[in-house]
């Protein structure tokens, strides 16, 4: 179904290079899930020289921090807000949609949110030489459902998703990835423009610690003495003990359109998400941009410099 709004493939490959300049983007997050989501939306607020936001979406999650997917929609837009006010950017509150507020539930339904349809909105006034990126940093309901609410968009975009783990992973049972599996298959199958950063065996060596946090942002600013505090208190929470290490996965995602020495990437045939919580294989599907290292000092001089100034 999808096959007549996919771009051929020297277009794809062209598309999936990392873009020069500065470009504009949206960041669909679900921010009250963890603690990387904040440290993320900053550093992408932080990165202005670069990166232009555009519209920011609360993405729908359900863990131990919400009740549903929908109360975990309406913390993160809250958390959202939170955060802007901390950075003092209270001029992009006006940009800011409610996403989801339940999975999709099948391949071909969209879930209607305010931000699907922004996204339809934004995505539609492009040029298709010039897409709109899309950071995406929770289970991908909005952005699927943008895409089967109108197909036509999948030329229009760049999505860089941080979901799902290494394609050598023993299992594919990642947090954004098995919430909502049928989005992720819509997202994986339709041709759009793909970067994607897995979690457990790339990003997950993405982590830091609460002395480095204590000593790189501490006083700093409102901000870091919050994204610091919050860390700690995540940690306490889910049981890591006297010595722990976080990793701070979202802000990758983010990174991806900054500095490319922040990362090594290679082409893949699109993987398939399958219900099994497995990766599915087949070697005649278009190509997707995967990441499969990290280079942690860099990335952490350049947002922590940043977070703290």
């Amino acid at each position: 179904m999808w096959e007549k709004y996919h771009l051929d493939t020297g277009d794809l490959l062209k598309r999936l290079e990392r873009p020069k300049g500065e470009v504009d983007v949206v960041i669909d997050t679900d921010t009250y899930n963890e603690i990387d989501d904040q440290f993320a939306l900053a550093y992408l607020l932080k990165s202005h020289e670069k990166l232009r936001l555009q519209a920011i979406y609360a993405a729908p999650f359900f863990n131990h921090h919400s009740e549903s997917p929908e109360d975990g929609m309406e913390k993160s837009f809250k958390e959202i807000h939170k955060v802007l006010g901390l950075l003092k950017k209270e001029e992009y509150k006006k940009v800011v949609f409610k996403g989801s507020r339940t999975y999709l539930e099948n391949e071909k339904e969209a879930v209607e949110s305010s931000a699907a349809r922004n996204l339809v909105k934004l995505a539609l006034k492009r040029d298709d030489n010039d897409p709109l990126y899309i950071i995406a940093i929770g289970a991908i309901t909005n952005i699927a459902s943008a895409i089967l609410m109108e197909p036509s968009i999948i030329r229009k975009i760049v999505v860089i998703w941080l979901g799902g783990n290494a394609l050598d992973w023993h299992d594919n049972q990642e947090f954004n990835a098995c919430q909502d599996v049928a989005a992720a298959r819509v997202i994986f199958a339709c041709g759009v423009p793909l970067v994607l950063l897995p979690c457990m065996g790339v990003v997950s060596s993405f982590t830091t610690t609460g002395p480095e946090l204590n000593f790189w942002l501490k006083g700093k600013n409102e901000l870091c003495d919050y994204l610091v505090e919050n860390t700690v208190q995540e940690a306490i929470l889910v049981g890591q003990g006297n010595c722990w290490s976080r990793a701070i996965w979202d802000v990758t995602a983010v990174a991806w359109l900054i500095d490319e020495s922040f990362m090594e990437e290679r082409l893949e045939h699109s993987p398939i998400p399958e219900y099994d919580d497995k990766w599915g294989i087949d070697k005649t599907r278009h190509f997707i941009k995967y990441v499969y290292a990290i280079h942690r000092d860099a990335l952490y001089m350049d947002l922590f410099e940043k977070l703290s100034k």
